[in-house]
């Protein structure tokens, strides 16, 4: 098992967490308080609409974020995973940087733990944690696994999208999918927005759909600092990333 940052060091970018209980003013909101994939629209909607319809949308955003925000998570890490092991090291560094890849055999843990490090580190409340997988089967079966983990109802704050198929809310925090659906999202959604964290499963197979979607988070890297960006990947074969990608400085191995 291993795993190296694979950019700079950052410092963290996000707006400031919401008070934890209490109503919200929403005269002392700001547009930075709402969830992060409403605040393109909000900002646009500010000039169309009368200032009480959008200060009950920015109000409602900022509820949900607080929702968010509050929720607890049931985090227990299965001794007999390899990667919990890992698990200060991994958390620490997703904390600290934007790009990391980590390398493990099948079985390792990577796709049911990984998520759950990323809600440790503080992710997943004002934009999504999204998670890719090759095949349907597989983002509804890890899907279905998280929840049981997190013990909650599948399609709350654990959901999954793949073709035919939307189990996804507004609590959503882990969102499964086939990266074919992210890929679709890049159409509407360019800079990603609704999600603050994006983790590539199983990238050693180098499909079509994966290769364009690293080469797309390579050209987003900069216009987002603020979002997360993992990459797991076998043993055999931990150089995933594009030769020119600025993603492939600064490695480490545990």
């Amino acid at each position: 098992m291993s795993f190296k940052p694979s950019s700079p060091s950052l410092n963290d970018s996000n707006s400031p967490s919401l008070p934890s209980d209490g109503e919200l003013d929403p005269a002392n909101l700001s547009i930075d308080d709402a969830m992060r994939g409403d605040q393109f629209r909000l900002r646009r909607q500010k000039k169309r609409l009368d200032p009480e319809t959008f200060q009950k949308r920015l109000l409602d955003s900022a509820q949900l974020r607080q929702r968010r925000e509050a929720y607890q998570p049931k985090l227990d890490y299965p001794d007999e995973l390899p990667i919990s092991k890992y698990r200060d090291q991994i958390v620490d560094t997703i904390r600290s940087r934007q790009v990391i890849v980590v390398c493990g055999e099948t079985g390792s843990g990577k796709s049911t733990q990984l998520p759950k490090f990323c809600l440790e580190a503080g992710l997943g409340r004002q934009g999504m944690i999204g998670h890719t997988q090759p095949r349907r089967l597989a983002a509804r079966s890890i899907a279905t696994r998280l929840s049981e983990e997190l013990e909650c109802k599948l399609g709350d704050q654990v959901g999954y999208q793949v073709r035919f198929g939307d189990q996804t809310g507004p609590e959503t925090m882990i969102k499964l999918m086939t990266d074919g659906i992210l890929l679709a999202e890049t159409g509407t959604d360019r800079f990603l927005d609704r999600y603050d964290v994006i983790i590539i499963d199983e990238a050693h197979e180098r499909s079509i759909n994966i290769d364009f979607l690293l080469a797309y988070l390579r050209r987003l890297q900069e216009k987002r600092p603020d979002l997360k960006i993992i990459i797991t990947s076998q043993p055999s074969t931990p150089n995933v990333l594009p030769s020119t990608s600025p993603m492939k400085p600064g490695r480490h191995r545990s």
